[in-house]
């Protein structure tokens, strides 16, 4: 097949494809095995569902009030007029479904006809529902995250039964900025879905989502990345101005204080106390206001001026709301990593920390999983320890999370501590 992420072959029969791979599902519950007819991108993904029970239905995360507020606040909310001007005919024709979820597979939107919308509640296919592969198994969008590919998947394909009277395709959707996954936007109806124009429009969607959310929000407002990288890089009416390293550290000191700080102030959190140096600290900010305008940087006290949004704001204020997966969707890395500026070290501590603790207080497998992924968290044993009491016992990564335990439990000279402690109380 010229394309693996297409469900079917030109040529082949819908309805001979839909049997042989049902055939093939009840197969693989069965005893585990998976002829060679069923595609790579499926066998991997029923082999990660398989501890899912073949009837689940996926799990409502969010309704109502906090469902609106999640939505509103998602990055992918600026790109729905767009995704309703590409896709809103198909997904009122009668046959088809819209539906846009963020990084973990939660739905934030889903729209069509209201006929097919009432097949799709039968199956938890509604705004707040997950629709990752740990919740729903093989899906269109809960596949695409987990592959970070667009791709379809035809019919029988889903590991859940309820599903397999329906098609999708879904394609990923990434922050233009720093790469970072934000969800992904899909197309569901029936088995005529499984044709290549389906899959090149999610794929056309989703790289205009990407091309309308590299375009800056409003001229007025300065985005500033500071997360996963030595250098900030800033967004101010169109330009991006990457700084380098001294000029980073004093804008995150004056994000961090928008109330202002005095020269003093700044010098013991840029420089500690015994290298306060008051002339090569006025100069940094002298040539750091020529780097942002003089009307964004205001002396005596030292504050910026007028809207700024930071990225490890964003991960701190989702986490007040009580969003630990938003907020670590936010968080592509420790802020200002290679900064030793005991301001800014402060700083990286605390936003870590609280992420750190809500992931922790989740104890949700996915998110527990990203968060060892991060570099903040690839060391963190009582996070590696939370994750494998999470999981199930024949789950796919619980011997991953077990062999890291001992690893790091051998390096901190902890070999005769019990792998899966508990926390004290």
């Amino acid at each position: 097949m010229a394309d693996p992420w297409l469900a079917l072959e030109f040529g082949a029969d819908p309805a001979e494809r839909i049997a042989q791979v049902r055939a093939a599902h009840e197969a693989f519950l069965n005893a585990g095995t998976t002829p060679a007819r069923v595609r790579d991108v499926v066998r991997r993904s029923w082999e990660r569902s398989a501890l899912l029970d073949p009837e689940a239905t996926a799990p409502v995360d969010l309704a109502d009030d906090a469902l609106d507020d999640y939505r509103a606040a998602h990055p992918l909310a600026r790109v729905l007029p767009l995704f309703r001007d590409l896709l809103g005919g198909i997904a009122q024709d009668g046959a088809h479904l819209m539906a846009v979820c963020d990084a973990y597979g939660r739905l934030l939107w889903v729209e069509g006809h209201p006929g097919v919308l009432r097949h799709a509640e039968r199956m938890n296919f509604i705004p707040g529902a997950r629709w990752d592969e740990a919740h729903a198994g093989t899906n269109a969008p809960g596949t695409a995250l987990a592959v970070d590919h667009s791709v379809q998947i035809f019919a029988t394909e889903h590991f859940v039964r309820p599903v397999q009277r329906w098609t999708c395709a879904a394609a990923p959707i990434h922050d233009p900025t720093t790469g970072r996954l934000l969800g992904a936007v899909d197309i569901t109806g029936g088995d005529h879905l499984a044709a290549p124009q389906s899959l090149a429009l999610v794929r056309a969607t989703a790289r205009a989502a990407e091309a309308f959310l590299a375009q800056p929000l409003d001229p007025d407002v300065v985005t500033v990345n500071a997360l996963g990288r030595d250098e900030a890089e800033l967004r101010v009416g169109g330009r991006r101005i990457r700084l380098g390293r001294r000029h980073s550290e004093l804008l995150v000191l004056l994000l961090d204080h928008p109330e202002g700080r005095t020269g003093e102030q700044l010098g013991l959190d840029l420089y500690g106390d015994d290298r306060l140096h008051p002339v090569t600290l006025r100069a940094e900010l002298s040539r750091l206001r020529r780097a942002l305008g003089p009307e964004l940087l205001d002396s005596r006290p030292y504050r910026l001026r007028g809207r700024v949004r930071a990225d490890f704001r964003t991960v701190t204020e989702l986490l007040e709301r009580g969003d630990p997966a938003g907020a670590l969707g936010a968080y592509p890395g420790p802020l200002l990593p290679g900064s030793d500026a005991p301001g800014v070290a402060r700083l990286r501590r605390l936003v870590d920390g609280q992420l750190r603790a809500a992931v922790l207080a989740a104890a949700d497998p996915a998110l527990l999983a990203a968060w060892t992924a991060t570099p903040a968290g690839a060391d963190d044993l009582t996070a590696w320890q939370t994750l494998a009491r999470a999981l199930p016992p024949g789950a796919p990564r619980r011997p991953l999370a077990v062999a890291r335990i001992r690893q790091l439990s051998s390096e901190y000279d902890l070999q005769h501590a019990t792998l899966l402690q508990r926390p004290r109380n």
